[in-house]
């Protein structure tokens, strides 16, 4: 297995689980329904669905960063408002992160190791940096769902 094999695998476990360390983002979505991801059950905090809308939008900035795109995302584009709080919207969510996060690795299979420890563009860091520091916050963002889940919804739900 060559380095883009294993980033690539280490981003497809926190993504979709099976990793040493706990649930990933997948996992810890299964079971929530449209009314539990819209919930806001700790004042302040972000709701399931708003962080699910995060964690695509910067797993899509770092895609197009490999097609480089800048992708600076705008206050509306890194936190999507939640406007239709139904089950169809919610399994659309859903999707376009599945869909999105295939795209994503899909970029990165096509990478070279020379390109690893390249700028991503210009006056940014390596895409070597860029693409785990995308594995953290789709873990980062994991542990907060699970978290709200918990808070809200019971223990068990885990």
């Amino acid at each position: 297995m060559n380095e883009i094999q294993r980033i690539e695998t280490q981003l497809r476990l926190a993504f979709e689980g099976g990793a040493w360390h706990g649930p990933g983002v997948l996992e810890t979505l299964e079971g929530v329904t449209a009314k539990q991801a819209a919930a806001h059950p700790l004042a302040g905090a972000h709701s399931i669905w708003e962080l699910v809308v995060h964690i695509a939008a910067w797993e899509g900035a770092c895609r197009r960063r490999l097609e480089g795109d800048r992708a600076e995302l705008s206050t509306a584009e890194n936190w999507p408002r939640v406007t239709d709080p139904t089950e169809a919207a919610w399994a659309t969510t859903k999707a376009a992160l599945i869909e999105g996060h295939r795209k994503l690795r899909e970029s990165i299979a096509f990478l070279t190791e020379a390109r690893l420890d390249e700028p991503i563009l210009q006056d940014m860091p390596s895409v070597y940096v860029t693409i785990h520091g995308v594995i953290q916050h789709d873990l980062y963002h994991a542990g907060q769902v699970a978290i709200l889940k918990k808070s809200a919804f019971g223990a068990e739900t885990i």
